[in-house]
């Protein structure tokens, strides 16, 4: 009996390592790593529904259709159906668009519009594109960089519902909006508050390669500042309204901030990556910056999951 229960209680541990370790509200949510080279569906309970195999990822979407919208490596974004049969429906490889197909060019922000075509921001060529179902490219708007960079020219990078598109350039630590023709008409330098970069990716690293942004309603911006360990909200006049940073949230430690969005309760969701086991890879904030949810899932994923998105918002 003794080692009866001695075993029940040890599936009983493991079984709950399994499980995402959530605090708030439990939800379901799409996360990837690509050091674990997962994205995955996990339910509120903390199980995976569904899974796919990745390289280096830095996005994700959930289409109105149900399909998802990812990428699988550096230069090739697909659109996937989530059941058993994971069949491709759409897909863009950068490599095979362009003059020549060797030149060095990365992917890391795509979005499905709405008249259906896909944005694609590439690095290294420095362009926006938009390509039809059918693979033609429609569009192709130019970038601005001031430090070249294939692997960091953008991060983030979303059309606006205007017809401009915000960029987060990474390696200029630099946000601009363009507009149809690749024209600046508003950028902000994400500021270093007076302290010296330091190299590298977890919480002793520090510099403003800014990577998510969220144009708000009110017309201010949100963007999470990557190796800055901070979210901010910036007017159209380049006030800081809003700052979350490290030190702020007890007991909880920021690295890179990744993707971020403010929910229409007024809170903010960011993704807390290389940060370590400690530390939850997800955070909810209120305005006043009190953490209100956090997901930690370090079986599943590992210390480089840069997407995270809730799937059911409460």
């Amino acid at each position: 009996m003794i080692r009866f229960l001695t075993l029940f209680f040890l599936c009983d541990f493991f079984f709950a390592l399994l499980h995402a370790e959530q605090t708030g509200p439990a939800r379901r949510v799409l996360c990837a790593d690509d050091s674990k080279k997962i994205l995955a569906m996990v339910d509120a309970k903390g199980s995976i529904e569904w899974q796919y195999l990745v390289g280096p990822i830095h996005g994700a979407q959930v289409l109105p259709n149900g399909n998802l919208l990812f990428q699988v490596n550096w230069t090739r974004v697909i659109e996937v159906r989530p059941d058993e049969r994971k069949q491709i429906v759409w897909e863009y490889d950068a490599r095979k668009h362009g003059k020549n197909p060797k030149r060095p060019v990365e992917i890391h922000a795509f979005q499905r519009l709405e008249n259906g075509d896909t944005m694609i921001a590439e690095s290294g060529t420095c362009r926006i594109l938009e390509i039809s179902p059918t693979g033609e490219i429609n569009k192709e708007i130019p970038m601005k960089v001031s430090t070249p960079s294939v692997h960091s020219d953008t991060r983030q990078v979303i059309k606006l519902p205007n017809g401009h598109y915000l960029a987060a350039h990474e390696r200029d630590g630099c946000v601009r909006e363009y507009d149809e023709k690749g024209v600046v008409v508003w950028d902000y330098a994400v500021p270093l508050f007076d302290r010296k970069p330091v190299g590298g990716h977890g919480v002793d690293a520090y510099g403003n390669a800014v990577f998510g942004v969220q144009r708000l309603p009110n017309g201010n911006t949100l963007m999470g500042c990557g190796n800055g360990h901070r979210v901010l909200e910036v007017t159209p006049g380049k006030e800081i309204v809003w700052k979350l940073e490290a030190g702020d949230l007890p007991g909880i430690e920021l690295a890179w901030i990744c993707g971020v969005k403010r929910l229409a309760n007024g809170n903010t969701i960011f993704v807390n990556c290389h940060a370590g086991q400690k530390n939850p890879q997800m955070i909810e904030v209120d305005s006043q910056k009190k953490v209100v949810w956090t997901m930690k899932d370090f079986v599943h994923f590992g210390n480089s999951m840069p997407v995270g998105l809730v799937l059911e918002e409460n």
